[in-house]
């Protein structure tokens, strides 16, 4: 079958065969785009409501703790009140109240209490049950145990913790329509054990405010660890299964859990979290069927759109194939030409279409190539003479060296010491100046010994002394620096700081680490420079203010910059310090080695 196809193609006519790869070239990334433009669309849609989702949960999660504290902080109140908890232990004991006692009771701590929960607007009542009837009750707090034995929670074995959605049945014949949650909480006495309940109720829409808003295509429950799942109204209760299977074992942990599920026809976002101080998770979904339908229903018409596209751009790029084929075969039978070896043909009237652009472009190219080729010729004869201009200038070293040195043999015979050793000072400076055959980089004691030399010969020139001080550890010394981004140092200072003083003076070297950093500083007594001086030499340094040829423009010191930044990157390089009439001093900053040999040994 694959034969077949293939045999069908290589029959077609050439602007057949064009037309059918250019469409399908065009079709399959206009696929690929819609398909990934549509999936972000998706995802999009998806992503935007996971986050509001999320954000609604933790929303609702800390309007219930937060509701659970004041909740606990009434409870702690009741359970701390010593008046209450003496009036429960003497009901247990069988002990009477005179009237005088329960009138003060009533005035001064039930009234206080009876306030503390009118004030708080959360709270549907607190009520402290006694454990026998032998009581006064006292509304709307302080009640006997058979009142609590018509409440449903009080049925229960265990009814201590929170209990939910029951009905307040505290008077019989009442029917109350609110439904209730409450924390049930024992008054524990030390010596008598259990002396009374306090019952801190809240209604079950204050306490789980999602459950009963009234929000299209959204829906919450609240699963209790027993398993009971507690919905706002009953018009859910159908997705009761889908919230069990859903949560499976239970919600661990503080997290919320946001996600997407498509439920048969359903696109739902199912939201999560367990609240660990009411025992249970908090159960939200959203359905985002709607919005899924419009990005599905926006897909397929632009599906639609881009098929009769398709046919329309065949049908146009058929018109254009056939006429291109007009210049194909003028191209073609200058390639072939081409082929034989014949880079001068040229293609001629060319036009301005695509295949008049593919003609120019094959002339370009046979310029180029020739144009090439002349200039990979040029560039040999270029190397065969510069190989030969380094030959010659070795020569010219060499000649220049031993006659250095035959001048100073003729000075040690005629005991010119002086002279012998600035020619020796100069030969040194020499030999180190034009052996670059160490990569361009070399040790800082190799730098030093190079200005030692610079320095016996600088000092030739004037009627005083400038000296060198060095305070560089073997460390520093056989650290690794760009050759010659010292002295340009040493002579700035010379030529800028010193001659001018013109007496005797000194140029300070010292070398410490920093880190992981190598520090080099080159300190002058010489006549310093104001802080305007200093900043526009450093914006010179760093290149914010152009410089140009000349003395004084700091073009030496930006060269030493540039040096150390292109051998060692970024935050390498030199600082500036100076006082007028003071000093100056340039700090060269370069990245410690890790390893290096000294001596024989490695640090």
């Amino acid at each position: 079958m694959k034969d077949k196809w293939k045999k069908r193609f290589e029959n077609l006519k050439l602007n057949t065969k064009f037309t059918l790869v250019i469409t399908v070239l065009v079709i399959v990334p206009i696929t690929v785009l819609v398909i990934a433009l549509f999936s972000n669309m998706k995802q999009s849609v998806i992503d935007e409501n996971k986050n509001y989702m999320q954000y609604t949960m933790q929303r609702y999660r800390d309007n219930i703790t937060g509701n659970i504290d004041s909740i606990n902080m009434t409870t702690q109140f009741f359970l701390s009140d010593v008046s209450l908890e003496n009036v429960l232990e003497s009901s247990m004991n069988g002990e009477e109240m005179t009237t005088e006692e329960l009138f003060e009771l009533y005035n001064e701590d039930i009234a206080s209490l009876e306030r503390l929960v009118n004030n708080n607007l959360l709270l549907y009542g607190v009520r402290v049950y006694a454990v026998n009837d032998n009581i006064q009750e006292m509304m709307p707090v302080l009640y006997s145990h058979s009142r609590m034995e018509n409440m449903e929670w009080a049925k229960k074995e265990d009814f201590a913790g929170w209990n939910y959605n029951y009905s307040d049945l505290l008077f019989k014949g009442q029917n109350s329509e609110k439904k209730i949650a409450s924390l049930i909480t024992p008054i524990e006495n030390y010596e008598s054990g259990c002396i009374g309940i306090i019952e801190t109720a809240v209604t079950m829409e204050k306490l789980f405010p999602p459950l009963y808003e009234d929000i299209e295509d959204e829906w919450s429950c609240f699963v209790s660890d027993e398993g009971t799942i507690y919905f706002g109204d009953e018009q859910h209760r159908d997705y009761e299964e889908f919230v069990r299977t859903t949560l499976g074992e239970g919600a661990e942990g503080n997290d919320i859990y946001t996600y997407y599920e498509k439920q048969e026809k359903e696109h739902l976002i199912v939201s999560y979290t367990y609240v660990k101080e009411i025992g249970g998770t908090l159960f939200s979904v959203q359905n985002i069927t709607e919005n899924m339908q419009s990005v599905y229903h926006m897909c397929y018409v632009y599906i639609g759109v881009m098929i009769v596209l398709v046919f329309g751009l065949a049908y146009v790029i058929n018109k254009i194939v056939k006429h291109l084929l007009k210049q194909f075969y003028i191209t073609l039978k200058s390639i072939r030409e081409i082929r034989k070896g014949d880079l001068n043909v040229r293609i001629e009237n060319c036009g301005t279409d695509e295949m008049g652009e593919l003609g120019t472009q094959i002339n370009k190219m046979l310029d180029h190539i020739e144009r090439l080729m002349k200039e990979s010729i040029d560039r040999e004869v270029l190397v065969k003479n510069s190989e030969i201009r380094a030959l010659q200038n070795q020569i010219n070293a060499h000649f220049i060296y031993n006659v250095l040195e035959s001048i100073k043999m003729m000075a040690e015979i005629d005991e010119e010491y002086a002279i012998s050793d600035a020619v020796t000072s100069l030969g040194k400076l020499l030999r180190y100046s034009m052996r670059w055959d160490t990569g361009g980089m070399v040790r800082v004691e190799e730098e030093i010994e190079y200005i030692k030399n610079y320095l016996a010969l600088i000092n030739l020139r004037f009627d005083y002394e400038i000296y060198l001080s060095l305070n560089m550890p073997p460390l520093i010394m056989h650290q690794e620096i760009p050759k010659m981004s010292l002295q340009p140092i040493i002579e700035n200072a010379i030529c800028h700081g010193i001659e001018e003083l013109a007496e005797d003076t000194s140029i300070y070297m010292k070398g410490y680490t920093q880190g992981t950093d190598c520090m080099i500083e080159i300190t002058d007594a010489g006549k310093g420079m104001t802080e305007e001086e200093v900043e526009k030499l450093r914006k010179k340094i760093a290149g914010e203010i152009e410089t140009s040829g000349g003395s004084g423009n700091g073009i030496g010191l930006k060269n030493v910059q540039d040096r150390i930044y292109i051998s060692f990157g970024e935050g390498y390089g030199i600082g500036i310090d100076s006082k007028i009439g003071c000093y100056t001093k340039i700090t060269v900053r370069i990245p410690l080695q890790e390893s290096i040999h000294i001596d024989g040994g490695k640090v």
